[in-house]
C-alpha cells in the first residue's frame, strides 16, 4: 500500500529537474559611425555644388520668363499696327 511504484522505463529520472532560465534580452548596440575629414569635405563640396546648380536653374528660369514676356509684348505691338 505504501510501497513506491517504479516506472517501467529502464532509465532513471533525472536527479535535478532541468529548469529553463529566463532569457536575457539581447541588447542591441548602435552601429559605430566614424566621421572622417574626407567625409565632411565631401558633404560640404556636394552641398556647394548642388546649391550652385539650383541657383543656375533659377537664374535660367527667370531669364526664359523675361524673354518670353519681351517677345510676347513685341508680337502684340506688331499685331496692333
Amino acid at each position: 500500500m505504501f510501497l513506491p511504484k517504479y516506472p517501467d522505463s529502464p532509465t532513471p529520472p533525472p536527479v535535478h529537474p532541468h529548469t529553463v532560465a529566463d532569457p536575457v534580452p539581447a541588447r542591441r548596440s548602435a552601429p559605430q559611425i566614424s566621421v572622417t575629414t574626407g567625409a565632411v569635405v565631401a558633404v560640404l563640396v556636394g552641398g556647394v555644388v548642388l546649391t550652385a546648380l539650383l541657383a543656375a536653374v533659377a537664374v535660367s528660369a527667370i531669364s526664359v520668363a523675361v524673354c518670353a514676356v519681351v517677345i510676347r509684348s513685341m508680337l502684340r505691338d506688331q499685331r496692333h499696327r
